[in-house]
């Protein structure tokens, strides 16, 4: 190509395409070719500096910038921050209660903000990320508490679990039709209403008037708010009828409810259940 270049003296390198389209051999600009030697005694320079290369072997380990900086360490240092803005009120919460972490405004802020993690790690899955709850599990934000919502039980709640019991009243107890009747008395929030709930003995854990007893764990059938979602196609109406037929946690009964909630005492301190209870009454229930 070259023997018949058409630009003969113009320093190409003889290959010419369409006629005038030709590439040149000309050197790059000399301000690129300084940034290009820079960028490579950078590269060599700030691989002294720093340890860019920790790869590579070497006799008494991996290779070290003379700066001694290493992720980890950087790490370390910040953690070791953190850990001494944070050491004060750390400090306050070991030697105080849930209660009077609560009249604490600064210290309950800084408390909510440290137990966000400890919620979606623990709870969350149960409970919702806001407190709001999931089928089959309790609502965290208002005042419906099945033991109490004072922050102090909240601390035995999640310390030592929950998990109350409901006999079955189906099949000798109850017929199909006295199951119906106390379950529409229930529903209208008035379970009261029928002598079945007096003959068969549920005030004996709901209360004469069915508010129920916090210390059995016995909810509140007044004030219509269902423990139970239905699910699967259910009415409010068939869910009570399957508490009421197939009992809480009844062994032997595969259509009992299953409601149980674990005991956080042996997998996490006793400052960090403080700081969830604390974080579960700023939902905006309980107390």
């Amino acid at each position: 190509m070259s023997d018949k270049n058409p630009f003969p003296g113009e320093n190409n390198t003889g290959h010419i395409w369409d006629d005038n389209l030709r590439e040149l051999a000309n050197p790059p600009p000399r301000w690129w070719m300084i940034a290009f030697w820079a960028s490579i005694i950078w590269f060599f320079g700030y691989g002294v500096i720093y340890p860019m290369y920790p790869a590579l072997p070497g006799s008494t380990g991996f290779t070290k910038g003379v700066a001694g900086w290493t992720q980890i360490k950087e790490y370390e240092e910040g953690l070791a921050e953190l850990q001494a803005v944070r050491g004060e009120f750390e400090q306050k919460i070991s030697s105080m209660s849930a209660a009077d972490i609560l009249k604490d405004e600064g210290l309950s802020d800084y408390t909510v903000a440290s137990a966000k993690v400890l919620f979606g790690d623990n709870c969350a899955a149960c409970h919702g990320s806001g407190g709001q709850g999931g089928p089959g599990y309790p609502v965290l934000a208002d005042d419906n508490w099945l033991y109490g919502g004072d922050v102090n039980i909240i601390v035995q709640s999640i310390t030592s679990g929950r998990k109350g019991m409901m006999p079955p009243k189906g099949g000798a107890e109850l017929s199909e039709a006295e199951i119906d009747t106390l379950a529409k008395a229930i529903a209208e929030g008035k379970p009261a209403s029928t002598p079945l709930f007096l003959e068969k003995g549920c005030i004996g854990c709901h209360g004469v008037g069915g508010k129920g007893m916090q210390a059995l764990g016995a909810v509140n059938l007044t004030d219509q708010i269902m423990r139970f979602v239905p699910v699967n196609g259910q009415t409010p109406l068939d869910s009570i009828k399957q508490t009421i037929t197939h009992g809480v946690n009844f062994p032997g009964d595969p259509k009992t409810r299953e409601a149980e909630m674990p005991e956080f005492g042996k997998r996490l301190s006793a400052d960090d259940i403080k700081k969830l209870a604390v974080y579960v009454v700023k939902f905006g229930g309980g107390q």
